[in-house]
């Protein structure tokens, strides 16, 4: 015996049985309005917590669409923020969260490890590094390699992320005046700020003259200038990722957070906030 639904169905698929135009109108305007009112209880019955742990790189820009997921979606994100390197010892030790944001290499390391689940993880953004000086500062030469070295030679202090502290933006500068053969001269007047903490501040604080650091993270304090990137070989590109958590909690949730890193909207927020969306 055919069922209600079926004979609902049949009402619209048997031509003898068709309604009038006006009424099938009327009719789906109805189930359109029914059905996204189900939406929106299953949207709010389902609402999650998400435990986010992601590197200061992308702060400024999750910063700001963190409120837009959170009104899309129902989902409230909860945002624990520090270097890459901090998070992945936070992590080995036994913590966990949700979604991972961190570097591509840090993210390829945790699966490795078994802290990340294989196969969730996604590009989404990267970015280069910069050199900044405080606001009206007259504007420095680092055009070419050997300007580069002259400007940081003539700076009376220089802020950049203590490479002990593991973050890519400081073991890569520190691994760049090596190359230059002035380590010795600039770290004598090198000024680190705090552990997941960001060198332009120590340039508005009138510590240092110069900051070297991921753009995003300098670019996102206010009274300072940016000079530029600096040129060709010094300067590393870091490729952000977002991943899942082997102890992720609600994974339709969690993988809803990293499909909207992807989205077009996100993309506007990268590029305002000196990132460049990956393409997929």
């Amino acid at each position: 015996m055919a069922s209600r639904f079926d004979a609902f169905i049949m009402a619209f698929s048997d031509p003898q049985t068709h309604l009038k135009d006006k009424t099938m109108t009327i009719l789906f305007s109805r189930l359109a309005v029914v059905f996204a009112l189900l939406l929106a209880h299953v949207s709010l019955v389902s609402a999650a917590e998400i435990k986010v742990f992601s590197t200061i790189g992308v702060q400024a820009a999750l910063e700001e669409l963190t409120p837009q997921f959170e009104k899309l979606s129902g989902h409230k994100l909860h945002t624990t923020w520090a270097t890459a390197a901090v998070l992945v010892k936070r992590i080995q030790a036994g913590e966990t969260a949700d979604v991972l944001v961190l570097t591509q290499q840090s993210l390829d390391a945790m699966i490795k490890e078994g802290k990340a689940l294989a196969g969730s993880n996604s590009n989404f953004s990267s970015s280069g590094m910069a050199v900044v000086a405080k606001q009206g500062a007259p504007k420095v030469d680092i055009s070419t390699p050997e300007a580069y070295k002259q400007t940081l030679l003539n700076a009376k202090a220089i802020a950049y992320s203590n490479p002990a502290f593991g973050g890519a933006s400081g073991v890569f500068f520190a691994k760049s005046l090596e190359q230059m053969g002035i380590a010795e001269t600039i770290n004598a007047k090198a000024k680190y700020p705090a552990a997941s903490g960001n060198a332009a501040q120590l340039v508005v604080n009138g510590e240092a003259d110069l900051a070297v650091q991921q753009e995003p993270e300098v670019m996102a304090v206010t009274g300072v200038d940016l000079m530029g990137a600096p040129p060709g070989p010094f300067n590393n590109i870091t490729t952000y990722t977002a991943g899942l958590g082997t102890e992720v909690k609600d994974p339709g949730a969690a993988k809803a957070l990293i499909a909207f890193l992807q989205t077009p909207e996100a993309g506007a927020v990268y590029v305002k906030r000196g990132l460049k969306p990956e393409k997929k």
